[in-house]
């Protein structure tokens, strides 16, 4: 599996969304942006440990993170390896011993863990193909990466009308920086492909 390194740009949120966040992941060397919708719980907790703001006491990450460093468990990397149905899945890859061992997790809850631990943040080929956003700020345009382009069609269909209203209001999400909304959009481009 091809990965691709990537840091976090930012969480934002909205109220249209009960309190989820978006975590917007960036491709390092690259102009790839990856949305990711999370809870409010785990967007607080990857905030404070940017901000470096402890908790008077310590937080489930930071609990998982004292675990590690007692018992001699290092964090090496975690992964953004499957995207399912809508829904993105994580691998920990954790070292003891000289063996390494990769244990599932959610994406929000693998990043809260890797900004503790200081490990690398991945994301697959696949999943960066799938799902990221190309943000291309020198021609000031920006579109869906090359497998999610639209296939021409000699006809013109109510689906390709549609489609071509889809990336228009994709395109004015990404150049507004609105990455909740430009996630949403993406999936409905998706599923009218499919």
């Amino acid at each position: 599996m091809k990965k691709i390194q990537v840091d976090i740009l930012g969480l934002s949120t909205s109220p249209a969304n009960n309190g989820a966040y978006a975590l917007i992941l960036f491709e390092i060397g690259g102009k790839r942006k990856l949305p990711i919708i999370i809870g409010g719980f785990e967007a607080q907790a990857i905030a404070l440990e940017l901000e470096k703001i402890k908790a008077p006491r310590p937080l489930t990450h930071d609990l998982i993170r004292n675990i590690t460093e007692t018992f001699g468990i290092g964090v090496s990397e975690v992964t953004i390896d499957e995207l399912k149905d809508g829904t993105f899945y994580a691998k920990i890859a954790c070292d003891m011993a000289g063996v390494t061992h990769e244990i599932d997790a959610r994406p929000s809850d693998a990043i809260a863990i890797a900004v503790r631990c200081e490990a690398p943040i991945f994301v697959s080929e696949e999943v960066m193909n799938e799902a990221g956003i190309l943000d291309d700020r020198q021609g000031e345009q920006a579109s869906l990466p090359a497998s999610a382009e639209k296939k021409q069609i000699s006809s013109k269909s109510s689906a390709t009308s549609k489609y071509d209203d889809l990336m228009e209001k994709l395109n004015e999400a990404i150049q507004q920086e609105d990455y909740e909304k430009a996630a949403q959009i993406r999936d409905q481009i998706n599923r009218l492909k499919s």
